[in-house]
Protein backbone atom coordinates (compact mmCIF):
# COMPACT_ATOMS: atom_id res chain seq x y z
CA UNK A 1 0.00 0.00 0.00
CA UNK A 2 1.31 3.11 -0.89
CA UNK A 3 2.27 6.13 1.89
CA UNK A 4 0.18 8.87 -0.64
CA UNK A 5 -2.93 6.52 -0.57
CA UNK A 6 -3.62 7.00 2.90
CA UNK A 7 -3.39 11.04 4.57
CA UNK A 8 -2.42 9.57 7.85
CA UNK A 9 -3.23 11.76 11.02
CA UNK A 10 -6.49 13.83 12.19
CA UNK A 11 -8.40 15.74 9.69
CA UNK A 12 -11.60 17.84 9.96
CA UNK A 13 -13.62 16.37 7.50
CA UNK A 14 -17.23 16.06 6.15
CA UNK A 15 -18.26 11.57 6.41
CA UNK A 16 -18.68 11.94 2.05
CA UNK A 17 -14.64 13.19 2.52
CA UNK A 18 -14.29 10.44 5.01
CA UNK A 19 -15.85 8.03 2.77
CA UNK A 20 -14.04 8.70 0.16
CA UNK A 21 -10.32 9.08 2.00
CA UNK A 22 -11.28 5.54 3.43
CA UNK A 23 -12.46 4.01 -0.11
CA UNK A 24 -8.72 5.05 -0.99
CA UNK A 25 -6.95 3.27 2.25
CA UNK A 26 -8.93 0.18 1.74
CA UNK A 27 -7.38 0.24 -2.04
CA UNK A 28 -9.94 1.15 -3.96
CA UNK A 29 -8.65 2.25 -7.35
CA UNK A 30 -12.02 2.26 -9.15
CA UNK A 31 -15.11 4.28 -9.26
CA UNK A 32 -17.74 4.39 -11.81
CA UNK A 33 -20.83 6.81 -10.93
CA UNK A 34 -23.51 9.37 -11.50
CA UNK A 35 -23.50 12.57 -9.76
CA UNK A 36 -26.66 12.85 -6.57
CA UNK A 37 -27.17 14.69 -3.77
CA UNK A 38 -26.35 13.64 -1.30
CA UNK A 39 -23.91 11.45 -2.10
CA UNK A 40 -21.99 13.93 -4.84
CA UNK A 41 -19.03 14.91 -2.54
CA UNK A 42 -17.67 10.97 -2.69
CA UNK A 43 -17.72 11.53 -6.46
CA UNK A 44 -16.06 14.89 -6.49
CA UNK A 45 -13.30 13.82 -3.88
CA UNK A 46 -12.22 10.43 -5.87
CA UNK A 47 -12.51 12.58 -9.18
CA UNK A 48 -9.11 14.38 -7.97
CA UNK A 49 -7.58 11.67 -5.68
CA UNK A 50 -7.87 8.46 -7.79
CA UNK A 51 -5.64 9.96 -10.27
CA UNK A 52 -2.66 10.97 -7.77
CA UNK A 53 -2.70 6.76 -6.58
CA UNK A 54 -3.08 5.55 -10.58
CA UNK A 55 -6.61 4.98 -9.96
CA UNK A 56 -9.49 5.53 -11.98
CA UNK A 57 -12.48 8.01 -12.24
CA UNK A 58 -15.48 6.84 -14.62
CA UNK A 59 -18.63 9.43 -14.51
CA UNK A 60 -21.22 7.29 -16.22
CA UNK A 61 -24.05 8.32 -17.64
CA UNK A 62 -26.54 6.67 -14.86
CA UNK A 63 -26.66 4.93 -12.33
CA UNK A 64 -27.78 1.52 -14.51
CA UNK A 65 -24.60 1.85 -15.96
CA UNK A 66 -22.17 2.91 -12.79
CA UNK A 67 -22.89 -0.20 -10.95
CA UNK A 68 -22.13 -2.40 -14.43
CA UNK A 69 -18.99 -0.92 -14.76
CA UNK A 70 -17.93 -1.35 -11.21
CA UNK A 71 -18.53 -5.36 -11.97
CA UNK A 72 -17.02 -5.18 -14.85
CA UNK A 73 -14.12 -3.75 -12.87
CA UNK A 74 -14.18 -6.30 -10.21
CA UNK A 75 -14.11 -9.32 -12.16
CA UNK A 76 -11.18 -7.73 -13.82
CA UNK A 77 -9.66 -7.20 -10.09
CA UNK A 78 -9.49 -4.49 -8.91
CA UNK A 79 -11.41 -3.14 -5.86
CA UNK A 80 -14.26 -0.96 -7.27
CA UNK A 81 -17.07 1.46 -5.50
CA UNK A 82 -19.93 3.71 -6.78
CA UNK A 83 -21.70 6.20 -4.16
CA UNK A 84 -25.64 7.23 -5.26
CA UNK A 85 -28.88 7.97 -3.10
CA UNK A 86 -32.33 6.59 -3.07
CA UNK A 87 -33.33 7.35 -6.86
CA UNK A 88 -30.16 6.00 -7.98
CA UNK A 89 -30.00 3.11 -5.53
CA UNK A 90 -33.64 1.89 -7.28
CA UNK A 91 -31.89 2.32 -10.83
CA UNK A 92 -28.89 -0.07 -9.54
CA UNK A 93 -31.15 -2.92 -8.23
CA UNK A 94 -31.17 -4.89 -11.58
CA UNK A 95 -27.32 -5.17 -11.76
CA UNK A 96 -27.02 -5.47 -8.11
CA UNK A 97 -28.73 -9.00 -8.57
CA UNK A 98 -26.53 -9.44 -11.20
CA UNK A 99 -23.25 -8.70 -8.87
CA UNK A 100 -24.80 -11.31 -6.36
CA UNK A 101 -25.39 -13.87 -9.22
CA UNK A 102 -21.89 -13.10 -10.14
CA UNK A 103 -20.73 -13.40 -6.75
CA UNK A 104 -18.42 -10.15 -7.82
CA UNK A 105 -17.01 -8.19 -4.57
CA UNK A 106 -17.71 -4.09 -4.94
CA UNK A 107 -18.85 -1.32 -2.27
CA UNK A 108 -22.05 0.78 -2.80
CA UNK A 109 -22.46 3.66 -0.64
CA UNK A 110 -25.98 4.99 -0.54
CA UNK A 111 -26.60 8.87 1.33
CA UNK A 112 -29.99 8.63 1.77
CA UNK A 113 -32.34 11.28 1.57
CA UNK A 114 -35.86 12.15 2.27
CA UNK A 115 -38.52 10.11 -0.57
CA UNK A 116 -39.80 8.15 -2.35
CA UNK A 117 -39.26 9.43 -6.11
CA UNK A 118 -36.94 12.69 -5.77
CA UNK A 119 -38.38 13.40 -2.63
CA UNK A 120 -36.25 16.24 -0.72
CA UNK A 121 -32.74 15.72 -2.81
CA UNK A 122 -30.72 18.02 0.39
CA UNK A 123 -32.51 16.68 3.45
CA UNK A 124 -31.78 13.06 5.38
CA UNK A 125 -33.48 9.83 5.23
CA UNK A 126 -33.61 6.38 6.51
CA UNK A 127 -35.81 4.86 4.22
CA UNK A 128 -33.91 2.92 2.11
CA UNK A 129 -33.16 -0.21 4.22
CA UNK A 130 -35.76 -2.53 3.28
CA UNK A 131 -34.45 -1.71 -0.58
CA UNK A 132 -31.03 -2.76 0.51
CA UNK A 133 -32.64 -5.89 1.71
CA UNK A 134 -35.03 -7.02 -0.64
CA UNK A 135 -34.36 -4.03 -3.67
CA UNK A 136 -33.52 -6.97 -6.38
CA UNK A 137 -36.11 -9.79 -7.15
CA UNK A 138 -34.86 -12.99 -6.02
CA UNK A 139 -33.39 -14.89 -3.09
CA UNK A 140 -30.25 -13.51 -1.74
CA UNK A 141 -28.85 -12.16 1.58
CA UNK A 142 -27.32 -8.49 1.90
CA UNK A 143 -24.89 -7.37 3.61
CA UNK A 144 -25.02 -3.25 4.95
CA UNK A 145 -23.66 -1.17 7.47
CA UNK A 146 -25.06 2.01 8.82
CA UNK A 147 -22.03 4.89 9.85
CA UNK A 148 -23.02 7.21 12.28
CA UNK A 149 -19.95 9.44 12.13
CA UNK A 150 -17.33 10.75 9.55
CA UNK A 151 -15.12 8.42 11.68
CA UNK A 152 -16.96 5.52 10.85
CA UNK A 153 -17.22 6.74 7.43
CA UNK A 154 -13.83 6.28 7.28
CA UNK A 155 -13.89 3.10 9.07
CA UNK A 156 -16.18 1.29 7.43
CA UNK A 157 -15.98 1.92 3.64
CA UNK A 158 -12.46 -0.02 4.77
CA UNK A 159 -14.69 -3.09 6.59
CA UNK A 160 -17.13 -3.03 3.62
CA UNK A 161 -14.47 -3.31 0.57
CA UNK A 162 -13.16 -6.64 2.69
CA UNK A 163 -16.48 -8.16 3.34
CA UNK A 164 -16.95 -7.67 -0.27
CA UNK A 165 -14.30 -9.37 -1.01
CA UNK A 166 -14.11 -12.29 2.18
CA UNK A 167 -17.56 -12.92 1.03
CA UNK A 168 -17.88 -12.13 -2.77
CA UNK A 169 -20.99 -10.04 -2.98
CA UNK A 170 -21.77 -6.27 -3.45
CA UNK A 171 -21.69 -4.92 -0.20
CA UNK A 172 -23.84 -1.33 1.17
CA UNK A 173 -22.67 1.00 3.22
CA UNK A 174 -26.27 2.81 4.47
CA UNK A 175 -24.97 6.78 5.58
CA UNK A 176 -27.59 9.48 5.62
CA UNK A 177 -27.38 12.94 4.58
CA UNK A 178 -26.79 14.32 8.39
CA UNK A 179 -23.43 11.75 8.20
CA UNK A 180 -22.66 12.47 4.87
CA UNK A 181 -22.71 16.35 5.29
CA UNK A 182 -21.42 16.70 9.37
CA UNK A 183 -18.01 17.75 9.57
CA UNK A 184 -15.82 16.05 12.54
CA UNK A 185 -12.72 14.95 12.92
CA UNK A 186 -11.43 11.95 11.30
CA UNK A 187 -8.38 9.83 12.70
CA UNK A 188 -6.99 8.26 9.83
CA UNK A 189 -4.04 5.58 10.53
CA UNK A 190 -1.02 4.38 9.00
CA UNK A 191 -1.20 2.23 6.34
CA UNK A 192 0.53 -0.74 8.03
CA UNK A 193 -2.17 -0.36 10.48
CA UNK A 194 -5.12 -0.76 7.53
CA UNK A 195 -6.96 -4.17 7.43
CA UNK A 196 -6.72 -5.75 4.28
CA UNK A 197 -8.39 -8.86 3.57
CA UNK A 198 -6.80 -10.66 0.63
CA UNK A 199 -9.65 -12.04 -2.20
CA UNK A 200 -9.76 -15.78 -2.52
CA UNK A 201 -7.83 -17.04 -5.32
CA UNK A 202 -7.73 -20.24 -6.93
CA UNK A 203 -4.56 -22.26 -6.05
CA UNK A 204 -5.41 -24.10 -9.66
CA UNK A 205 -2.82 -22.66 -11.85
CA UNK A 206 -3.92 -21.33 -15.29
CA UNK A 207 -4.49 -23.29 -18.21
CA UNK A 208 -5.41 -26.44 -15.88
CA UNK A 209 -9.06 -27.28 -15.35
CA UNK A 210 -10.97 -24.88 -12.95
CA UNK A 211 -14.34 -24.45 -12.09
CA UNK A 212 -14.93 -21.22 -10.82
CA UNK A 213 -17.70 -21.40 -8.25
CA UNK A 214 -16.91 -24.79 -6.93
CA UNK A 215 -16.83 -25.05 -3.64
CA UNK A 216 -14.22 -26.38 -1.44
CA UNK A 217 -14.29 -24.69 1.83
CA UNK A 218 -17.06 -24.70 4.57
CA UNK A 219 -17.88 -20.78 4.49
CA UNK A 220 -19.28 -21.55 0.70
CA UNK A 221 -17.31 -18.60 -0.54
CA UNK A 222 -15.41 -20.35 -4.12
CA UNK A 223 -12.17 -18.76 -4.77
CA UNK A 224 -12.04 -16.28 -8.01
CA UNK A 225 -10.01 -15.44 -10.51
CA UNK A 226 -9.37 -12.54 -12.47
CA UNK A 227 -10.09 -11.49 -16.18
CA UNK A 228 -6.74 -10.97 -18.15
CA UNK A 229 -4.97 -13.64 -15.32
CA UNK A 230 -4.81 -16.68 -18.34
CA UNK A 231 -8.47 -18.62 -16.94
CA UNK A 232 -11.18 -19.62 -18.40
CA UNK A 233 -13.79 -17.90 -17.11
CA UNK A 234 -18.01 -17.54 -18.21
CA UNK A 235 -19.83 -15.11 -16.21
CA UNK A 236 -23.69 -14.95 -16.69
CA UNK A 237 -26.77 -14.19 -14.75
CA UNK A 238 -28.63 -17.72 -15.81
CA UNK A 239 -28.60 -20.31 -13.42
CA UNK A 240 -25.13 -21.63 -13.59
CA UNK A 241 -23.51 -25.16 -12.65
CA UNK A 242 -19.40 -25.00 -10.89
CA UNK A 243 -18.17 -24.19 -14.51
CA UNK A 244 -20.16 -21.21 -14.44
CA UNK A 245 -22.25 -22.29 -17.51
CA UNK A 246 -26.03 -22.08 -18.09
CA UNK A 247 -27.72 -25.00 -16.37
CA UNK A 248 -31.74 -25.08 -16.50
CA UNK A 249 -32.51 -27.40 -14.51
CA UNK A 250 -34.36 -27.01 -11.13
CA UNK A 251 -32.00 -29.07 -9.23
CA UNK A 252 -29.49 -26.17 -10.13
CA UNK A 253 -31.01 -23.23 -9.55
CA UNK A 254 -32.12 -24.72 -5.94
CA UNK A 255 -28.54 -25.86 -5.28
CA UNK A 256 -27.19 -22.13 -6.46
CA UNK A 257 -29.39 -19.76 -5.02
CA UNK A 258 -29.50 -21.97 -1.43
CA UNK A 259 -25.64 -21.39 -1.56
CA UNK A 260 -25.56 -17.67 -2.30
CA UNK A 261 -27.75 -17.36 0.71
CA UNK A 262 -25.92 -19.66 2.69
CA UNK A 263 -23.03 -18.59 2.45
CA UNK A 264 -23.96 -15.16 4.45
CA UNK A 265 -25.67 -16.79 7.31
CA UNK A 266 -23.02 -18.91 8.50
CA UNK A 267 -21.15 -16.41 8.72
CA UNK A 268 -23.28 -13.87 9.95
CA UNK A 269 -21.48 -14.15 13.27
CA UNK A 270 -18.67 -12.43 11.58
CA UNK A 271 -20.36 -9.82 9.71
CA UNK A 272 -22.76 -8.46 12.57
CA UNK A 273 -22.00 -5.57 14.23
CA UNK A 274 -23.48 -3.59 17.19
CA UNK A 275 -22.94 -1.48 19.84
CA UNK A 276 -24.44 -1.04 23.65
CA UNK A 277 -24.61 1.68 25.61
CA UNK A 278 -25.82 0.93 29.44
CA UNK A 279 -27.45 -2.15 28.54
CA UNK A 280 -26.38 -3.89 31.33
CA UNK A 281 -29.49 -3.11 33.69
CA UNK A 282 -31.08 -1.41 30.81
CA UNK A 283 -35.49 -1.98 31.74
CA UNK A 284 -36.27 -0.01 28.74
CA UNK A 285 -33.59 -0.31 25.41
CA UNK A 286 -33.55 2.15 22.37
CA UNK A 287 -32.99 0.56 19.20
CA UNK A 288 -31.53 3.00 16.60
CA UNK A 289 -28.98 3.24 13.87
CA UNK A 290 -27.00 6.15 11.70
CA UNK A 291 -27.84 9.83 12.61
CA UNK A 292 -30.91 8.77 14.52
CA UNK A 293 -28.92 6.93 17.21
CA UNK A 294 -26.58 9.63 18.22
CA UNK A 295 -30.04 11.23 19.37
CA UNK A 296 -30.87 8.03 20.78
CA UNK A 297 -27.77 8.39 23.24
CA UNK A 298 -28.44 11.80 24.11
CA UNK A 299 -32.14 10.61 25.07
CA UNK A 300 -30.84 7.48 27.13
CA UNK A 301 -28.40 10.01 29.02
CA UNK A 302 -31.25 12.34 30.32
CA UNK A 303 -33.25 9.27 30.91
CA UNK A 304 -30.40 8.08 33.17
CA UNK A 305 -30.80 11.07 34.78
CA UNK A 306 -34.00 10.88 35.81
CA UNK A 307 -33.52 7.67 37.26
CA UNK A 308 -35.09 5.70 34.60
CA UNK A 309 -33.05 2.78 33.61
CA UNK A 310 -32.69 2.84 29.75
CA UNK A 311 -30.37 1.61 27.26
CA UNK A 312 -29.20 1.81 23.50
CA UNK A 313 -28.27 -1.02 20.98
CA UNK A 314 -26.90 0.79 18.25
CA UNK A 315 -27.16 -1.47 15.04
CA UNK A 316 -23.80 -1.05 12.77
CA UNK A 317 -24.55 -3.61 10.88
CA UNK A 318 -28.43 -3.72 9.81
CA UNK A 319 -28.10 -7.04 7.07
CA UNK A 320 -27.66 -9.75 8.09
CA UNK A 321 -29.91 -8.20 10.90
CA UNK A 322 -28.72 -9.15 14.90
CA UNK A 323 -31.83 -11.32 15.54
CA UNK A 324 -30.80 -13.05 18.68
CA UNK A 325 -29.51 -10.24 20.32
CA UNK A 326 -32.71 -8.58 19.99
CA UNK A 327 -34.22 -11.87 21.28
CA UNK A 328 -31.81 -11.71 24.44
CA UNK A 329 -32.68 -8.24 24.96
CA UNK A 330 -36.40 -8.66 24.71
CA UNK A 331 -36.48 -11.28 27.30
CA UNK A 332 -35.09 -8.86 30.08
CA UNK A 333 -36.51 -5.63 28.92
CA UNK A 334 -39.63 -4.19 29.76
CA UNK A 335 -40.19 -2.53 27.02
CA UNK A 336 -38.46 -1.87 23.64
CA UNK A 337 -38.48 1.10 21.60
CA UNK A 338 -37.01 1.91 18.06
CA UNK A 339 -35.88 5.35 16.64
CA UNK A 340 -35.55 5.81 12.93
CA UNK A 341 -36.22 8.36 9.90
CA UNK A 342 -39.15 6.24 8.36
CA UNK A 343 -42.38 5.18 9.05
CA UNK A 344 -41.05 1.80 10.64
CA UNK A 345 -39.11 -0.08 8.46
CA UNK A 346 -36.53 -1.97 11.09
CA UNK A 347 -39.30 -1.58 13.86
CA UNK A 348 -41.07 -4.33 12.18
CA UNK A 349 -37.49 -6.54 12.15
CA UNK A 350 -37.74 -5.77 15.70
CA UNK A 351 -41.24 -7.10 16.54
CA UNK A 352 -40.41 -10.19 14.37
CA UNK A 353 -37.33 -10.98 16.53
CA UNK A 354 -38.55 -9.72 20.12
CA UNK A 355 -42.16 -11.18 19.40
CA UNK A 356 -43.69 -8.44 20.94
CA UNK A 357 -44.86 -5.39 19.88
CA UNK A 358 -41.96 -2.42 20.12
CA UNK A 359 -43.00 1.57 20.77
CA UNK A 360 -41.87 3.69 17.42
CA UNK A 361 -40.80 6.85 16.95
CA UNK A 362 -40.46 7.62 13.60
CA UNK A 363 -40.34 10.46 11.15
CA UNK A 364 -40.68 10.27 7.54
CA UNK A 365 -37.72 12.28 6.86
CA UNK A 366 -36.51 15.53 5.64
CA UNK A 367 -35.14 16.14 9.53
CA UNK A 368 -33.26 14.66 11.94
CA UNK A 369 -35.15 12.96 14.89
CA UNK A 370 -34.21 15.07 18.25
CA UNK A 371 -33.41 13.41 21.56
CA UNK A 372 -36.92 15.09 22.74
CA UNK A 373 -39.38 12.97 21.17
CA UNK A 374 -37.16 9.86 22.04
CA UNK A 375 -36.82 10.54 25.31
CA UNK A 376 -40.80 11.37 25.56
CA UNK A 377 -41.31 7.98 24.79
CA UNK A 378 -38.57 6.47 27.02
CA UNK A 379 -40.65 8.53 29.81
CA UNK A 380 -43.89 6.71 28.75
CA UNK A 381 -42.73 3.37 28.76
CA UNK A 382 -41.10 4.01 32.29
CA UNK A 383 -44.70 5.44 33.42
Amino acid sequence: MAAEQVRTGLHFMSGDEACAEGALAAGCRFFGGYPITPSTEIAEHLARRLPEVNGVFVQMEDELASMAIILGASAAGARAMTATSGPGFSLMMENIGLGMMLELPCVVIDVQRGSPSTGLPTMPGQSDVMQARWGSHGDYESIAYAPWSPQEMFDLTIHCFNVADRYRLPVFLLADEVVGHMVERVAVPACDSIEHWERKHAATPPGEHFEPFKITDPDLVPPIVHAGEGYCIHYTGLTHDERGYPDMTAATHNELVTRLVEKVRVNRENIIRTEGYSLEDAEIVVIAYGCTARSARQAVREARQAGIRAGLLRLISLWPFPEEEIARLATRARSLIVAEMNLGQISREVERCARRPARGVFHAGGMMIPPDPILQAIREASA
